[in-house]
């Protein structure tokens, strides 16, 4: 390959190119606009799919690390990427792209939400926000899982975490501590 072409990623697509700083704060920027009831399902979308940034297992990598992180995983993927991209300036834009304008919209819906969320109508409302979050989390977690479809000992992983930290209602870290050591080794044996 010659000096200046682009490197094929783990996931065997050709990235996009770098993205430069104000890219990064800008699509954190969008992500963050798009992301009612939650961020990841717009993060996936506009990293993989749109700007081709990550690839799907990449991403999927990615969100792992981020999860063994403290904080939203969100904001861990911004700072990540931001990394990755454009060093300290990029994590910096990626991060308060992400962050600036749901603090000055929750601010003002607090205030709103304080004065008049007791009205039925809000209510209402607000229950249906939920639904269509949940439908996009589902919808994020089958195309993280169509991702790993060549590697069925992570949906092994993922369907028993998935049962241990839901219905079963262990503590999210302690499923972690537990399957962590198991699905490392899988994957170590499964990639021989």
């Amino acid at each position: 390959m010659s000096a200046g072409a682009a490197e094929p990623s783990p996931s065997g697509t050709v990235p996009a190119g770098p993205p430069s700083v104000s890219m990064l704060f800008l699509t954190f920027l969008r992500i963050a606009l798009s992301g009612f009831g939650g961020a990841l399902p717009f993060a996936r979308r506009e990293l993989v799919e749109r700007h081709q940034w990550l690839g799907p297992t990449e991403f999927n990598d990615l969100l792992s690390i981020c999860q063994l992180m403290p904080g939203p995983n969100i904001c861990n993927m911004s700072i990540c990427l931001g990394w990755r991209f454009g060093r300290l300036p990029g994590a910096v834009a990626a991060f308060t792209g992400l962050v600036v304008a749901p603090c000055i919209i929750g601010l003002t819906l607090m205030t709103l939400y304080l004065r008049y969320g007791q009205m039925p109508f809000i209510s209402g409302a607000l229950r249906g926000i939920s639904a269509a979050a949940i439908g996009l989390f589902v919808a994020l977690g089958a195309k993280m899982a169509y991702a790993e479809r060549r590697s069925p000992h992570i949906l092994v992983f993922a369907a028993v975490a998935f049962l241990a930290a839901g219905p079963l209602g262990f503590p999210l870290l302690a499923v972690i501590l537990v399957l962590a050591p198991f699905s490392i080794l899988a994957a170590w044996r499964w990639s021989r």
